[in-house]
């Protein structure tokens, strides 16, 4: 029964339309900056960085290092907006609907109602990261040809300060891994408009503080006095997946930040199932 109220929870998610503007936003974001590396001069920069330290421009210009550049903002401003719009929806849009009375007139309890819900929202985070990276290789490779990375350490770390470079297949790997991690920053995102989503608000409402949060820890972590408290932000953890790019990778740096965001899901569904618990859905 668990998995045939799965599948009709996925069926409700993906029959919106507004759950596909992330994908189609994608698409469309992902070929322009490609686009753009392919027919003007962005790509002088890279050249420049890999010819100033004697490496072959032309091993590292390839579809992993433009797909690589290309999720970067997207996973720090366009991911967490469109995961986090479904968050908010998942909940509140059916009690705006009224639709949640009738749901919970039949025999399921709140908890496994809402851990349906939860769980369909992670399905569709996990679903938009992977699409984020299956669909920039996809269009890279269309202008690019395949070959080693070339990967810019956003938070300056690394024997070389500035990137990184990896050959093919370690490229390939590490591309494939920093996409699966970026996946717990989606689910993270979701859940926690998910547990707004559970208080009595609008959908609308759920989302804007669900990144207002975001934000905030942003604007704080990135003072440059609140460096030493950096660990303290959840901002901080949801970036784990560029650490795939150092060199090497720090290890247990990226398991210690899965654990909190584990911690930090836990609390954000059980904050938000002992609200939709409290919630009179009747009045």
């Amino acid at each position: 029964m668990f998995l045939i109220q799965l599948k009709h929870e996925l069926w409700k998610l993906f029959g919106k339309k507004r759950t596909f503007i992330g994908f189609g936003v994608f698409l469309l974001a992902q070929n322009v900056v490609v686009l753009m590396f392919r027919f003007s001069k962005a790509s002088t920069g890279i050249r420049r960085a890999l010819e100033g330290g004697g490496y072959p421009a032309a091993d590292f210009i390839t579809a992993e290092t433009i797909a690589t550049i290309v999720v970067i903002p997207i996973a720090y401003l366009l991911l967490p907006l469109y995961v986090a719009l479904v968050g908010g929806d998942l909940v509140a849009k059916e009690a705006e609907d009224g639709t949640l009375r009738m749901i919970l007139a039949r025999p399921v309890s709140r908890l496994r109602l809402l851990s349906l819900k939860w769980l369909a929202g992670s399905l569709f985070a996990l679903l938009l990261s992977v699409c984020l990276g299956v669909f920039g290789l996809a269009f890279a490779s269309l202008w690019f040809p395949q070959g080693g990375l070339f990967a810019t350490q956003i938070d300056g770390e690394g024997p070389r300060g500035g990137f990184s470079l990896f050959g093919a297949s370690e490229g390939l790997w590490r591309y494939t891994l920093a996409h699966l991690l970026l996946a717990t920053k989606a689910v993270s995102v979701m859940g926690l408009g998910f547990m707004f989503s559970c208080f009595n608000m609008k959908p609308a409402a759920a989302t804007i503080l669900a990144l207002s949060v975001l934000f905030a820890n942003g604007i704080l972590m990135n003072i440059p006095w609140f460096a030493d408290y950096k660990g303290w932000f959840i901002t901080h953890h949801l970036n784990l997946w560029q650490w795939v790019f150092l060199q090497p990778a720090p290890t247990s740096r990226i398991i210690g930040s899965l654990c909190l965001l584990a911690g930090f899901n836990v609390t954000f569904f059980s904050i938000g199932a002992a609200a939709f618990q409290a919630r009179d859905i009747k009045s």
